[in-house]
């Protein structure tokens, strides 16, 4: 059996501090470099199976553990209460190969206090080759470990960024006088707990008007995504199919790996799937989705930027807002991250910014024609 590998300590006092867990020794290894590579980023330990990392959390008190799934002795989804038991604040990103069992466990990860999660490439010479997955690796650690390094725990499980009271002012726009016949959503980073919340919120108006969805997520997750939105709804939910027709009372989710967008035909709004080059390094993105929605509904479209990574979203809410539809972001205290609303937000396209437990009643009263 390897032996555990613990780091020696930086002195570097406002480094984030993270712990590498997975049985793989080339995965543990690269994943070590990439981000002792980074500024800022501290490496403390790393570990080949949840039972090591739950003995050692205490003693090298990491911001951010990135746990593997499928491990010996002690598995992410067991070893996962485990370290939140010892370590409240810890911020946990859950990694897994992409297959429907672990989209599931993952998903499951979430609702047990997980942050986020990444998918690893099948193959250790694809895990050294593939930029992509860097990339993600240190960005999400990057964002996450500042949120983690000052931030408080917030309700429901969803951990927010620390409020800068430097930021400046927010300018609001009016709602649009029409009443929403559509709600477009877009979510990156801590989107599939956000969205359950608000579907949940949604209930008396699900039934009159058609749901459009765009999660940042790979493939595989987005079907096991719209199966839990299906339930947390009571209606039906499923990724959107190429040509099918938008119906009131039905969510629609952008297939991972494809661009979802919208098409006004002479009697009926179309979805129309799309293999275009990633917008924003995401694919899906919610900026072809907003668009293509102000065009096809103008000031009937009522666009919701939840938390996430990046700016994804901000240029669709420009064509939303231009169009003459509303859009609503998720407040900063209530974000996992307040990228993405965040960048709406300031961007002065935006009717209301709230916090994510009155989202879904101010989404009700427009719908039911009250502008308040």
């Amino acid at each position: 059996m390897s032996l555990p590998q613990i780091a020696p300590k930086s002195t570097a006092g406002h480094a984030i501090r993270v712990m590498i867990v997975d049985d793989a020794v080339v995965v543990r290894g690269l994943m070590s470099r990439w981000l002792s590579e980074e500024s800022g980023i501290e490496v403390v330990g790393t570990f080949r199976n949840g039972r090591e990392a739950v003995d050692n959390v205490l003693k090298l008190k990491p911001d951010i553990v990135v746990l593997d799934i499928d491990m010996p002795e002690l598995d992410g989804l067991s070893a996962l209460p485990l370290l939140l038991a010892r370590k409240s604040d810890l911020v946990v990103i859950m990694a897994s190969t992409l297959t429907r069992r672990n989209a599931e466990v993952s998903l499951k990860a979430l609702s047990l206090g997980a942050i986020d999660y990444v998918t690893k490439p099948e193959t250790s010479r694809e895990i050294m080759f593939t930029l992509s997955f860097r990339h993600e690796i240190v960005e999400k650690i990057k964002h996450l470990g500042r949120r983690a390094r000052s931030a408080p725990l917030h309700s429901k499980g969803l951990r927010g960024e620390a409020i800068d009271p430097r930021a400046q002012a927010i300018s609001l726009r009016p709602f649009s006088p029409v009443p929403p016949r559509v709600l477009a959503i877009g979510s990156s980073t801590g989107g599939p707990q956000a969205l359950q919340v608000l579907i949940r919120g949604l209930s008396p108006v699900l039934a009159r008007l058609p749901i459009v969805i765009t999660q940042h997520m790979p493939p595989t997750f987005t079907a096991i995504l719209a199966e839990h939105l299906a339930r947390a709804a009571n209606r039906p939910a499923h990724e959107g199919v190429h040509g099918e027709t938008i119906k009131p009372g039905t969510l629609y989710v952008a297939p991972g790996g494809k661009h979802m967008r919208l098409e006004r035909q002479a009697e009926s709004t179309a979805i129309v799937i799309g293999d275009d080059a990633p917008v924003h390094f995401c694919k899906p993105a919610v900026d072809p989705l907003f668009h293509s929605a102000a065009t096809a509904f103008g000031p009937a479209l009522l666009a919701v930027v939840l938390t996430g990574m990046g700016t994804d979203g901000t240029e669709g809410a420009r064509d939303i807002a231009a169009g003459g539809g509303s859009v609503i972001a998720q407040d900063e205290a209530s974000s996992v991250v307040w990228g993405m609303p965040g960048s709406a937000a300031h961007s002065g396209q935006c009717s209301a910014v709230l916090p994510l437990e009155e989202i879904a009643s101010r989404v009700v009263r427009l719908v039911n024609g009250d502008r308040s």
